[in-house]
């Protein structure tokens, strides 16, 4: 799909339309595969998939290959027989008073997981699940034991981080981990089934979309949430305080001209060297993970394989970090050893120096080129199509951007002629559909557009404003937008510009 010219469109499952307050794996997601496909787009881009912990962010997940619970559909699992129409209606009930553009996660949670356990009350009862059950905890168990202990440990816990919880836990006591699992082992087997269900509901959707030849574009953040099963059973492989598993260092970026004290995300950083030694086996699981699920995988912050900024703790902001080599070139060749040539795509975006470029051309990986980024410097700019090379992928925006009518409105009058003149007008449908046929025309491989520019929404509809830990990843489209006139425009488009199938 990389090396074919193609197009498709950037949408969370949680953006879907559903009667549950926040978008799952049910009718809504099978009906945006089928719109899809009449449009003629042959890319289903997605966020990363697991269990969002901070902020709601998929970027800060409780594990690197868990599922999100909260898109598990309801309406399937009545279908299994394992919950009723009458707690069904409760729910949509609640939901039914809600603005059905955004999804409120706290709500979400508290009614959703209640329909959980309800479920998972009739599955224990409920033979006939049970082989097909145990065969995934069988397949999934060298990441799933220690993340569904994890989960059950931190609702016992209230939440807490696990840097809180007793020292003994903390070190992963041998004694005490066995004594926890037994005490815990109907909620442990609650959360197993959670993913059971996530995956099962998942590669279903997966397999819909393949066979109407679609394929699922994933993404990997470069780091894992400190707060997340991965660290807390790899210690290990992380900057970590021995005592205390609090980050020795941080991950961030480095001032630059948007941000002058630049960023610091409290991710912590890798432990290269113990990597190195276990010839890179964690990153191996993962990405072999993540392909089980999408066809093709966006490394976020791929400049972090080359070097990364490391920031100390203490720190309140992310000036006084420095730049230490990461060892990208053998963790690729590793994975490409074992894994093969991998379907990746780099998240290239920033400030990119000889040495990222180099490790993402030597293995062939797809740059990425943002549309909103291509007017407000000089003619060398690399985000204008005329400096693009084939082996890219073009973004009218991401879900860090705006969209392009906010984008466009927010402009001055100066900075909109810049974008009128190289397109050479707008067209009658809009700014977004001129923006949309300007990246479908380029030379860039695959052309990707979040569903906001096709649908032509406002900053309302922006996904996520970096640096701002309240208010993102809530936007949902409205059941009854895509439209058959919406697909037709989009399909007739995509062929006029090559990339039709």
């Amino acid at each position: 799909m990389l090396d074919q010219r193609a197009s498709g469109i950037l949408l969370h499952p949680t953006s879907l339309p559903s009667p549950y307050g926040i978008g799952d794996l049910g009718g809504s997601a099978y009906r945006f595969v089928d719109f899809l496909q009449q449009s003629g787009q042959r890319v289903w881009q997605i966020l990363p998939l697991g269990p969002a912990g901070a902020g709601n962010s998929p970027y800060l997940a409780y594990s690197a290959l868990a599922g999100n619970p909260l898109l598990i559909s309801p309406e399937i699992l009545h279908g299994e027989g394992l919950l009723t129409e009458g707690e069904l209606a409760e729910v949509k009930q609640v939901f039914s008073q809600e603005n059905p553009a955004y999804v409120r996660f706290d709500q979400v949670g508290q009614h959703k997981y209640s329909l959980f356990r309800k479920a998972f009350a009739r599955f224990q009862q409920r033979n006939e699940f049970h082989g097909e059950f145990n065969a995934f905890c069988a397949r999934e168990a060298d990441w799933l034991e220690d993340y569904a202990l994890y989960m059950a440990l931190k609702t016992h816990h209230e939440g807490l981080p696990w840097t809180k919880w007793d020292k003994a836990l903390i070190h992963r006591e041998e004694n005490t981990l066995r004594q926890w699992r037994e005490k815990l082992e109907t909620e442990v087997t609650f959360h197993k089934f959670l993913q059971f269900c996530f995956f099962k509901q998942w590669l279903n959707l997966k397999k819909y979309a393949n066979e109407r030849g679609i394929k699922i574009f994933g993404d990997i953040p470069i780091y894992v949430s400190p707060d997340s099963a991965d660290v807390w059973a790899n210690q290990e492989i992380f900057s970590l305080d021995e005592e205390t598993g609090e980050p020795l260092a941080l991950a961030g970026v480095p001032p630059d001209y948007f941000s002058p004290t630049g960023q610091l995300w409290g991710n912590p950083v890798y432990n290269w060297d113990k990597l190195k030694e276990t010839s890179f086996a964690w990153w191996i699981r993962r990405v072999k993970g993540t392909l089980a699920l999408v066809d093709i995988i966006r490394i976020d912050h791929f400049r972090g394989f080359a070097a990364y900024w490391a920031v100390p703790r203490g720190e309140t902001t992310a000036v006084n970090g420095q730049w230490l080599e990461a060892p990208g070139d053998e963790l690729f060749s590793c994975l490409r050893e074992t894994l093969g040539q991998l379907p990746i795509v780099a998240e290239d975006l920033g400030v990119i120096t000889p040495d990222v470029e180099a490790l993402r051309d030597k293995y062939g990986f797809p740059g990425m080129k943002v549309l909103q980024f291509a007017f407000d410097s000089d003619r060398a700019n690399p985000f204008l199509p005329y400096n693009y090379n084939r082996n890219c992928v073009v973004y009218t925006g991401t879900h860090d951007n705006d969209t392009i009518v906010g984008w466009f409105e927010k402009r001055s009058f100066a900075e909109r002629q810049r974008v009128v003149d190289y397109l050479g007008g707008i067209c009658n449908e809009g700014i977004h559909w001129s923006m949309i046929r300007l990246a479908l025309s380029s030379v860039a491989n695959l052309a990707i557009f979040p569903l906001q520019d096709v649908l032509g929404l406002g900053s309302e509809a922006k996904m996520n404003t970096p640096g701002t830990p309240h208010g993102n990843w809530e936007w949902r489209f409205r059941e009854g937008s895509l439209t058959e006139d919406v697909a037709g425009y989009l399909c007739h488009v995509t062929y006029v510009y090559g990339r039709l199938a």
